[in-house]
């Protein structure tokens, strides 16, 4: 008894020290998001003005987050799924019916003009980040006599000296939009025309790739490339010989989005985060940082005059109506996987 009453100060010491670091233990938002598509200024500016901290985890493709997350894989709040994937997501119950009463900065920032190309313009699930188009990198400089058009790939003088995006929808799509069908066709006959004209691109192409085609393009191992607009201007900043356009029979465009799970255990703080991105001054920041557009009407003027004012940053309007957004496509994505499969082998 006596040992008890000479340890009880040393006991009472410990559990008032256990209550107070739990009552400052700080919240943590879980982030499942692209790579390189967060500025950790950004991120160190939430923690502080929110005492929070931020746990992040990228994936390096829709399919494979989606994968991860259906495989029970547990714990996250915000998500950045593509526009089809959020629509498909949202299909299965699996992320939060947003009030956007609660995103007053997405309210009175987001332009509406890029609803066209939104999937869910009135958010009811999904708050568009950055948006993306997929056209053609090139280095001015080496190809001559270009022509703004998919066809470049079957151009025998730059045999070796091409890549294609690593992307079943993309290549598969821009291949359907050459042929003049639409990129989201379940109709066989078209995906089959589709996947013979991707082989032929194939037989010219060095390599199917993504962030290292663009390095090689940049290095100039590459002299065309096909590449997403933000990706492009990474390196078309530093280097006027290097350019980037729409092809002239269309593209694809998609949004990646900000969307809450409906697991998430943190579902007011992703509130905020999603608002905070959309600050006029955060939203700039950012894209100084990606170098995606964001569909944001005040945040453009405040970003990098060489950014700003450069022409891949800058896609007109009126080129929206060259540009389709991809559609998860149901049962029928088997048609697309098995044509994949016949272009690659």
């Amino acid at each position: 008894m006596k040992r008890f009453f000479s340890l009880l100060p040393a006991i009472l010491l410990a559990l008032v020290l256990s209550s107070l670091t739990a009552c400052g233990k700080k919240e943590v938002l879980h982030i499942y998001c692209w790579e390189d598509y967060l500025s950790d200024d950004v991120i160190k500016k939430f923690e502080k003005e929110y005492n929070c901290k931020i746990q992040l985890d990228v994936f390096p493709s829709n399919e494979a987050m989606y994968a991860k997350l259906k495989g029970g894989a547990a714990g996250y709040d915000v998500v950045v799924p593509s526009s089809y994937m959020a629509k498909l997501m949202n299909e299965q119950n699996m992320l939060l019916k947003l009030d956007t009463e609660k995103l007053p900065n997405v309210k009175k920032y987001y332009d509406k003009k890029y609803n066209v190309l939104n999937l869910d313009p009135n958010h009811e699930y999904s708050v568009p980040y950055f948006i993306s188009f997929t056209g053609i990198g090139y280095n001015s400089k080496k190809v001559k006599n270009f022509v703004p058009s998919w066809r470049m790939f079957e151009r025998a003088d730059l045999k070796g000296k091409m890549s294609l995006l690593d992307d079943q929808r993309e290549v598969i799509g821009c291949a359907l939009r050459t042929l003049g069908y639409d990129v989201n066709t379940t109709d066989q006959k078209q995906i089959d025309a589709a996947v013979e004209l991707a082989r032929k691109w194939k037989k010219n192409i060095a390599k199917f790739g993504v962030d290292d085609a663009r390095l090689s393009l940049a290095q100039g191992e590459f002299d065309l490339i096909q590449t997403y607009s933000g990706d492009m201007l990474q390196y078309a900043v530093d280097n006027p010989d290097l350019k980037f356009v729409i092809p002239k029979e269309g593209t694809t465009a998609t949004f990646d989005n900000l969307c809450i799970l409906n697991s998430s255990s943190q579902k007011e703080l992703a509130y905020k985060f999603i608002d905070f991105l959309y600050r006029v001054d955060i939203a700039a920041e950012n894209m100084d940082f990606v170098y995606y557009r964001m569909a944001h009407t005040e945040a453009i003027k405040h970003v990098g005059k060489e950014i700003r004012n450069h022409e891949v940053f800058n896609v007109d309007a009126s080129t929206f109506n060259r540009c389709t957004p991809l559609r998860d496509l149901g049962k029928d994505q088997k048609k697309y996987n098995d044509a994949w499969d016949a272009i690659k082998k």
